[in-house]
């Protein structure tokens, strides 16, 4: 991520460009398909929430590393566990692209580690990869939620919340219904000042909103607890 945002001890960040160079260099000359690595992006992802990332062998690690995964380190070394037993109820918002595939493998991984997932994923994409993975989830009865079916305040129905909408590739301004999905998450910001209980945000690449290069430029973005 850009110079921006502040680092901590030995943490880098990619630019834009360099993790697209990562992508190429995966399904490029090593040989790497969409479906693998968006499998390991997911699992990346639940195996960080669920803290049993440690159990994984040292290739491993390092190719989770390499395929993108550039602030895993910095929070592993948080040590921050979300207990399936003290943060049972998970919503995944996932976007329609690979950021939102992600989204849809953390949630199959979770429902496995013991927690209790929701998916919300207003913009289906009608490819067989993702296709899969929602026959996957609904084979499991993983519930879907429409946008209108959420509460206004995600705090009183989930313990953790996986921002999967947008990922490095993102240009713009995020439209309906993801600009008002992302205010949503903004908002527990704000709740969170006010000593109310708030839901964990686990931002997947970055979170939602962010300029990808400047980070959050207003200062108003969302807050996450994990990327």
């Amino acid at each position: 991520m850009a110079s921006s945002v502040q680092n901590q001890g030995s943490i880098s960040y990619l630019t834009q460009r360099e993790a697209a160079e990562v992508d190429e260099t995966l399904m490029g000359p090593l040989g790497f398909s969409v479906d693998q690595l968006m499998e390991l992006a997911g699992l990346s992802v639940a195996t960080s929430i669920a803290e049993v990332i440690m159990t994984i062998t040292s290739f491993h690690f390092v190719l989770l590393n390499f395929a993108g995964f550039y602030l895993l380190i910095e929070f592993m070394q948080n040590s921050h566990v979300y207990k399936p037993s003290e943060y049972n109820r998970v919503l995944a918002i996932c976007g329609p692209g690979n950021n939102g595939g992600d989204g849809l493998v953390a949630a199959r991984h979770l429902y496995h580690f013991g927690y209790k997932p929701f998916v919300c994923y207003p913009k289906r994409t009608q490819k067989p990869l993702y296709s899969g993975l929602v026959t996957q989830l609904e084979s499991l009865s993983i519930p879907f939620l429409s946008v209108d079916e959420l509460p206004m305040d995600l705090s009183k129905d989930f313990d953790i919340l996986v921002d999967a909408m947008f990922g490095f590739s993102f240009h713009g301004a995020p439209r309906p219904p993801f600009d008002d999905l992302i205010k949503k998450l903004i908002n527990l910001h704000y709740y969170e000042q006010a000593q109310r209980k708030s839901p964990v945000i686990v931002s997947v690449d970055i979170p939602s909103g962010w300029h990808v290069e400047e980070g959050d430029v207003g200062g108003d973005g969302i807050k996450p607890d994990m990327l």
